[in-house]
């Protein structure tokens, strides 16, 4: 027994080693990232938290204080840049093309509304991590178009500055949900359908609300859900964000507390990222997992609403698989629908790509009929540019093909986690901007060749597509979903 106790007290001795050399290691990693600015200092103190949403609490309220915590951050951070900070490239400064102070009309970063003459029904739409209301604003619109009065609300923690996100947590956006999807129901009363809308991180968060409405019984139910590149799954690595910025109270290691620190060009969304966000989302994806586990063993999954996704087959921020394990493979049938995004086949560039994202589908759904439809945006003929959807129906093996009119940019190999929610024609993200509309800055357009280590932003941001050249398949689908629910009430 005593040699046992030796080695158990040996093997923890050196467990202990190994995770402060880990974390040595990576606060002196930190320190090749970015000096801290104010924008990663000074998170607004007036922010939203859960204990501050209760159920007096008003949309007006809510969006009452966001106006506060705007001004709090041109006071504290935009009012007090120094000279090097004062650049065309910092979104924080006034004189910047990308400060959202600078454009005409709607602040993008705040919570919005936009109400049809007549109402049909309701959306609740909520943004992704790090991101902004900005990213809602294409499929809010198409709501509004088809008689659905929507909110797109921004969460606690975004909007702001990168500072914000290292406090939020996500009980203060369960909270601002649920505020939203009550207000979604009084403004459109009773016997009018809900769908909520979640973008990444918001899809989430839309999906844990409707499995709470379900157990707590208390709650307004939706009608149906649109999840558009939906966080179901994330890296196991994401769970050590938790001890990451363990280091970071030493000034020293002040980084340590962040997994990337950028230069904030991006006026609708961080392009700096604090650990505290990848740990939220962990925390998130397995109160999601949970849940969906008690529904499936008290019999309750098929009180779920109907589910329409649309998820890229590629995804460096998500886990694609995720989607259709831990949520599609679990649902009963209800009439949900799941949408994926293939890669561009063409010869030439399949010849570069890793057999895994090659093979996904093939590993995903093994040709097996499922409760769900199951659509593929894919290459219509083997090295054109072309594409069609590929539909399979609930419970069917059969696959029926449809040219959709739409075909691959020249370029473009494949979607992107960012991409799926914005039109072709964004005119901030957009590989064809509008001309009509312009914020003096059109990141979908930026292409940069040159030497390594010139650039202040990094290549991998450069090359991420950032807008959805099938959209209009999209706006199909969507509008065709906003009317099934409200002929199914």
């Amino acid at each position: 027994m005593s040699r046992i106790l030796r080695l158990v007290r040996r093997l923890l001795a050196l467990l202990a080693i190994a995770i402060v050399g880990a974390l040595l290691t990576w606060a002196f990693l930190s320190r090749h990232q970015p000096p801290l600015q104010p924008w990663h200092r000074e998170a607004p103190a007036r922010e939203w938290r859960a204990d501050d949403i209760g159920p007096d609490t008003t949309l007006s309220d809510y969006m009452a204080r966001e106006d506060e915590i705007l001004r709090e951050v041109q006071q504290r951070v935009e009012q007090r840049l120094d000279a090097s900070q004062r650049v065309s490239a910092n979104r924080y400064f006034a004189g910047s093309p990308m400060n959202p102070a600078s454009f005409k009309g709607q602040n993008w970063n705040k919570t919005f509304e936009l109400a049809p003459s007549k109402i049909r029904g309701g959306a609740l739409l909520v943004h992704g991590m790090s991101d902004s209301p900005y990213s809602m604003r294409a499929l809010a619109r198409i709501c509004e178009q088809e008689g659905f009065y929507a909110l797109a609300m921004r969460m606690p923690g975004h909007g702001t500055v990168p500072a914000g996100l290292e406090r939020a947590n996500w009980h203060d956006w369960t909270a601002a949900v649920r505020l939203g999807v009550r207000h979604v129901r009084q403004t459109i009363g009773d016997g009018k359908p809900i769908v909520l809308v979640g973008y990444s991180n918001g899809g989430a968060l839309v999906l844990n609300y409707a499995i709470d409405a379900i157990e707590s019984g208390g709650l307004p139910r939706p009608d149906r859900l649109i999840l558009v590149s939906p966080m179901i799954g994330v890296t196991p690595f994401a769970s050590l964000s938790r001890v990451l910025p363990v280091l970071s109270g030493i000034p020293y290691f002040d980084r340590s507390a962040w997994t990337t620190v950028a230069v904030e060009y991006n006026p609708f969304k961080y392009n700096s990222f604090p650990a505290n966000g990848g740990l939220q989302s962990h925390l998130v994806t397995r109160a999601l997992d949970r849940g969906l586990t008690r529904l499936a063993a008290n019999g309750r999954l098929r009180e779920l609403p109907p589910v329409l996704t649309f998820q890229s087959s590629v995804d460096a921020t998500v886990l694609t698989d995720a989607v259709v394990t831990r949520l599609y493979d679990r649902l009963e049938p209800n009439g949900s629908e799941l949408v994926m995004f293939d890669l561009h086949r063409r010869e030439v560039l399949r010849a570069f790509m890793r057999p895994e994202a090659l093979n996904l589908f093939k590993n995903l759904f093994h040709g097996q009929p499922r409760p769900y439809r199951v659509s593929v945006v894919t290459n219509a003929t083997p090295d054109g540019f072309e594409v069609a959807e590929k539909d399979v129906s609930p419970g069917q093996r059969e696959i029926v093909s449809r040219d959709l009119g739409l075909s691959w940019p020249v370029g473009v190999y494949s979607l992107s986690h960012v991409a799926l929610p914005f039109r072709l024609d964004d005119p901030l993200y957009g590989l064809d901007p509008d001309p009509r509309e312009s914020y003096g800055i059109r990141l979908g357009l930026v292409r940069a060749r040159g030497e390594r280590g010139v650039m202040t932003i990094s290549a991998d941001d450069i090359m991420r597509l950032g807008s959805n050249p099938f959209f209009p398949y999209l706006e199909e689908r969507t509008r065709e979903w906003l009317t099934g629910a409200v002929e199914r009430r």
